[in-house]
Parts: C-alpha cells; sequence; structure tokens
C-alpha cells in the first residue's frame, strides 16, 4: 500500500496519529500507547535502574518511507533535534527515488575476551590453548545452553601476546548470539574459561569481558544517488556532488573534521538505536574504534563519482551488534511501538536499516555544507526552538518564529521582547 506523506510535518499531532491509525501501521495496543502517550512506568522503570525519581522523556518521531533492500520502512527516532529528523526524511526521499539503500551483514556476531598476566611460558600457554581450542569451545557452551538451543553459541577462539609497557596474554571467544546484544551471554561464558585457561597457561586471570569493538558484526550501506536530484540546474549538480566527495576526503584527513563528520552519522544512528531500546553508548564506542583502525581518526563513509551512470555513490561500514531481544526491549512500551512500526525486523535487518540511517544522515548534512550551508536548513527550527523557550503558546509560534526570521536575530531575549509586542498588540 503507498503512502502519501505529503505535508505530515505541517498537520497537527492528532491527524498525523490518525494517518498511523489509517494505514494500519501500528497493532491495536500500540496505536492507543502512542495516542494516549503511554511510556515507561515509573514501576518498571524502578525495577531497570538504580536511585529512580522519575522518567525522562524526548520527542518520538518518524522518518518515512526508507528504502532498504528493496524493503519500505518507516523508522522510528528519539531525539531533541528537529533539524536530525528533517534531513534524514529529506535524504531518504531523495535515495528512495534513486533506488533506495542496499546493505551487506558481513556478519553477526560479539567478541569477548579473558585477559592474562603473569604468565611464564608465552609460547608453551599459546600452544596450549590452541591443543584445547575444541574443548574450551564446548565449556563455553556448556556454560549458556540456552543460546546454543537457539541456533547461536562460541563460534571460535583465538589468542594474541600483546607485549607493550605491560604484557597480556589475550584469549578472544566469538559467539553467535542471535537476535540479543550479547553482553551477559559472553560475560556468562567468558567467566566459565577463567579457571581452566589459568591451569592451561600457569598465569593469572586479570578479566573477562565483552568487547564493544564488534569488528564481527559489520555492516554496509551504499546507495546511488542520481545527480538530478541535487539540483534542478546541471552544472550545479555535478559541482554539489564533486564538493560531497571532497568532504568525505577531508574527513578522512583531518581528525578535527572526521570527529563533526561521525557525529552527524550518529543524530541519526543513536536516534534508531535509542528509539529500538538498544544500547547507543556500545554502538558508539565500537564504531569510533573502528573510525580508529587505520591509525588515525577518520569519517565513517566514503562518497564518490560513477562517470558511467551520473550518480553520486555513498558507502558506510561499521559495527553494528544490534539486538531485538533482552535488555529493555522488551519492557518499554515505546520501544514496543518501535518494532511495530517497522514490522518486527531481525537483528540483521534492523542493522542493514540503521546503518543506511547513518548514511542518509551524512548525505544530507554534506549536501547542507557544500552549498547553501548548514545553518540555512536549521534557521527556522531554532527560531522555535527559541519560540517555546520564550514561553509562546500554539496560537503565538508561527508568528513570533516569523518575526524571528525576518529579522535574522536569533536569541532568546529577542525572542521575549518579540513575544511581549506581540501580545501587546493582541
Amino acid at each position: 500500500m503507498k503512502i502519501s506523506w505529503t505535508g505530515f510535518s505541517k498537520k497537527s499531532l492528532q491527524e498525523r496519529l490518525q494517518i498511523l491509525k489509517d494505514y494500519h501501521l501500528l497493532n491495536e495496543d500500540n496505536q492507543t500507547n502512542l495516542e494516549h502517550n503511554h511510556m515507561l512506568p515509573l514501576s518498571t522503570a524502578d525495577q531497570m535502574s538504580e536511585n529512580v525519581l522519575a522518567t525522562f522523556a524526548l520527542p518520538y518521531s518518524f522518518v518515512p518511507d526508507v528504502v532498504v533492500d528493496e524493503q519500505v520502512y518507516q523508522v522510528p527516532f528519539v531525539t531533541e533535534e528537529p533539524s536530525v529528523v528533517a534531513a534524514a526524511s529529506f535524504a531518504a526521499k531523495i535515495i528512495k527515488r534513486s533506488g533506495g539503500f542496499k546493505t551487506t551483514i558481513h556478519n553477526r556476531q560479539m567478541i569477548g575476551q579473558v585477559s592474562l598476566y603473569q604468565v611464564a611460558n608465552i609460547e608453551a600457554a599459546i600452544k596450549n590453548i590452541q591443543n584445547h581450542k575444541q574443548e574450551l569451545l564446548e565449556l563455553a557452551n556448556q556454560a549458556h545452553p540456552s543460546i546454543v538451543n537457539r541456533g547461536g553459541g562460541a563460534r571460535d577462539l583465538r589468542v594474541e601476546w600483546l607485549n607493550g609497557e605491560a604484557e597480556f596474554l589475550v584469549v578472544y571467544l566469538t559467539v553467535d548470539t542471535q537476535e540479543a546484544m550479547g553482553a551477559n551471554i559472553l560475560n556468562t561464558m567468558l567467566e566459565a574459561l577463567k579457571t581452566p585457561l589459568e591451569e592451561l597457561t600457569g598465569g593469572e586471570s586479570l578479566m573477562a569481558i565483552l568487547s564493544n569493538y564488534a569488528t564481527e558484526a559489520l555492516v554496509t550501506a551504499t546507495c546511488e544517488i542520481d545527480l538530478r536530484f541535487l539540483s534542478r540546474n546541471k552544472s550545479e549538480a555535478i559541482d554539489i556532488a564533486k564538493k560531497i566527495v571532497l568532504a568525505s576526503q577531508f574527513a578522512k584527513q583531518d581528525p578535527y573534521r572526521a570527529s563533526t563528520h561521525n557525529k552527524g552519522i550518529f543524530n541519526g544512528i543513536d536516534a534508531v538505536v535509542l528509539a529500538t531500546g538498544n544500547d547507543w553508548r556500545a554502538i558508539e564506542a565500537g564504531a569510533h574504534a573502528y573510525a580508529s583502525r587505520n591509525g588515525s581518526y577518520q569519517g565513517l563513509t566514503t562518497w564518490s563519482i560513477k562517470e558511467v551512470t551520473q550518480t553520486l555513490c555513498g558507502e558506510i561500514t561499521l559495527p553494528l551488534p544490534i539486538a531485538t531481544k533482552g535488555g529493555s526491549i522488551g519492557l518499554n512500551p515505546t520501544v514496543k511501538v518501535s518494532f511495530d512500526l517497522l514490522k518486527q525486523p531481525t537483528a540483521k535487518e534492523l542493522a542493514s536499516i540503521i546503518a543506511s540511517i547513518g548514511l542518509a544522515q551524512n548525505f544530507a548534512a554534506l549536501k547542507a555544507l557544500v552549498s547553501t550551508g548548514i545553518q540555512h536548513g536549521h534557521m527556522k527550527l531554532q527560531a522555535k526552538s527559541l519560540a517555546l523557550l520564550a514561553g509562546a503558546k500554539d496560537t503565538e509560534i508561527a508568528l513570533l518564529v516569523s518575526q524571528l526570521i525576518s529579522e535574522k536575530h536569533f536569541s532568546l531575549k529577542r525572542a521575549q521582547e518579540i513575544l511581549e509586542n506581540i501580545r501587546q498588540k493582541s
């Protein structure tokens, strides 16, 4: 069923919710959750965390019609920054017209470590571990049989000697965690290996812990954008495309730019990760480590021009150990809405969606930066935020925003002065 999202952002909140209902995008319970703003119950929050006082709310939005691997998704966003949703929606619309995103899941496994120290004979220790590799994998699986029953489990084990300021013998365990992110699974398995590894190496175990540098959970998203969608003027479109390519090259060479370049990518990624109840801190930590894999911190995206087809080609690869089970995913009512809105994707499908959103967000940011400038698209959104901060009521916001933009003077003090004048004249 084709859905028209034209003018959606201009509609009232109730009209937007009615559209979701008319097109049956949510089941009845989740539609009710949105309509009545049923969020995380305080009683549940109190069980989820420590020293709980209340719950903290952020805007829950969505980006319509994101085409990933020929499937259309309505993608939930949790973010306080309105320009993020607007930019992702703009990019998704253009990329949809050009065929959408294509993704590759390189693998979907997690890595954990047992680090050992005071190992007297490194060579003998490594040989002992390698000789008992299968036995160690079986011990790991025995520690968490439920994941094995679901088709997952320990898949590989390798060992590395780190000879730096201190010496460590590190055992890396790779585990298929299925639909879970896998922290508890990995940590349980690793704890079970500590004593056997100490016995095999004669060393002491320092720690056994999951790594968030999930290099066995890499996802690549690509897109090809017809240059005509960059500008109606052909020469200007080519110029914008060339500048976007240069911008991605700049982010590969300058860590100061790379940091902001990648932050823009995570404007979108974090919004979806939060909306789906996943651990945005783990995702960011792994991706930033991946951005430094070549010895310097670099931008995560690469843009190029395909002369034959006259298209701008984008690509992003990053670790995305995204989950659809476990943690707060089954506890938070709004997270349940997100999965319903996305039509219950698998962990791999969700990772593909999130990688695509990161690429979309980057495209929108770079296009703005190399053409109109980043502030051009932010002006109205900034003015609206100031109007709200100044205390404008619903009926006053549009007029206050219009006057702020016409003056091009953005400050809370000026917004308050204009609001006072509006009220005196009414």
